[in-house]
């Protein structure tokens, strides 16, 4: 994982959001969340690629939202990208449910937060 400077970036919302991107992708692990049989990423762009991006980003969303790291531009620029994703899934019409509940697993897992 490499994450630019917060130095590098216009808003530090948006240098959180990368990062927290960044660590949902480290859930994918096994001995986290155990994404990794479920999403074997063999080429960028493929379904498993993207469905796991789309996991990591609305990860990064839930995470800036419950930790309050909020801006309008650091929101749409991640609604977009999760937008670019979805277009790639768009054959799968549950593919939003079975990430948003990754991602809240892995946010969850991130966060430490362990209450059902």
């Amino acid at each position: 994982m490499v994450v630019p400077r917060l130095a590098q970036y216009q808003l530090a919302e948006e240098y959180y959001s990368t990062a927290f991107h960044e660590f949902t992708h480290s859930t994918m692990h096994e001995s986290r969340c155990n994404r990794k049989s479920e999403t074997t990423i063999t080429r960028f762009g493929d379904s498993a690629y993207s469905r796991e991006e789309l996991v990591a980003e609305i990860g990064s969303a839930m995470i800036c939202n419950r930790l309050g790291i909020e801006h309008e531009k650091a929101f749409q620029n991640s609604a977009a990208y999760i937008q670019s994703w979805l277009k790639a899934l768009k054959n799968d019409n549950k593919m939003i449910v079975w990430a948003a509940k990754k991602a809240e697993e892995a946010a969850r897992y991130i966060l430490g937060d362990t209450d059902e």
